[in-house]
């Protein structure tokens, strides 16, 4: 049984929706953890480069952190912890990131929206550190691809023996200064269409975050 007394341990699911196949991430995360430290994780975890606005929806609320040109939260992201929302097990809430107002539609725009999920309440492991993940699936899409529906389509358009023929012209031609940016962002899709998941990374990076090594966090997605 729980005690109620100590920090406990959320074992989140986090879902990036509107893609198939899906693309996810398990991670367990202490109940002493804030909304901020929960927005870098979710970053890291899913593999994202925190360039742009985010918020979480909670029991109806919006919190997240204050950055320039988005929402002006009620409270501060580095105060609230986890453990005050009282979750539940199956309980299930909403992180958006990458929104802008769109003067054509007259309303807010949401690139990737994520639904979080706790799956089980724990007790801390001894001698464990968090937050840790522990499973997963999916490579994270580039950023600024154009959502969900940009991202399948691209990637359906990336063939692999056309990126690598590609590569390899320009390796051929010694373009690759000339070309760099191109090269980048055939590199950056010939690495989503393997999909491989690398949990150990995410893991390094999580460490790193956890041990207070914040200045590498980001080299996650280089």
């Amino acid at each position: 049984m729980l005690d109620s007394s100590f920090p406990v341990i959320y074992q989140l699911k986090i879902l990036l929706l509107g893609i198939s196949p899906t693309i996810w991430r398990r991670v367990l995360v202490s109940s002493n953890s804030t909304i901020e430290d929960l927005h870098y994780i979710v970053q890291l975890a899913m593999g994202w480069s925190d360039i742009h606005l985010h918020h979480f929806i909670i029991h109806s609320q919006q919190y997240g952190i204050t950055q320039p040109g988005g929402t002006v939260f009620s409270t501060r992201a580095c105060e609230v912890k986890l453990a005050s929302f009282q979750f539940r097990e199956k309980e299930k809430f909403m992180y958006e990131y990458d929104f802008s107002h769109s003067p054509v539609m007259g309303a807010w725009r949401y690139w990737w929206r994520h639904l979080i999920r706790i799956e089980a309440i724990l007790n801390p492991s001894p001698n464990q550190t968090y937050p840790i993940c522990t499973g997963g699936k999916g490579v994270c899409p580039p950023e600024n691809c154009g959502g969900p529906w940009g991202f399948m389509k691209a990637r359906e358009e990336f063939f692999v023996p056309d990126v690598l023929e590609r590569l390899a012209s320009m390796s051929r031609n010694g373009n690759w200064d000339i070309d760099r940016e191109e090269a980048n962002e055939l590199l950056t899709w010939l690495l989503v269409t393997q999909n491989r998941f690398d949990r150990q990374k995410i893991n390094q990076h999580l460490l790193q975050y956890a041990t207070g090594d914040r200045e590498l966090m980001y080299l996650f997605r280089k």
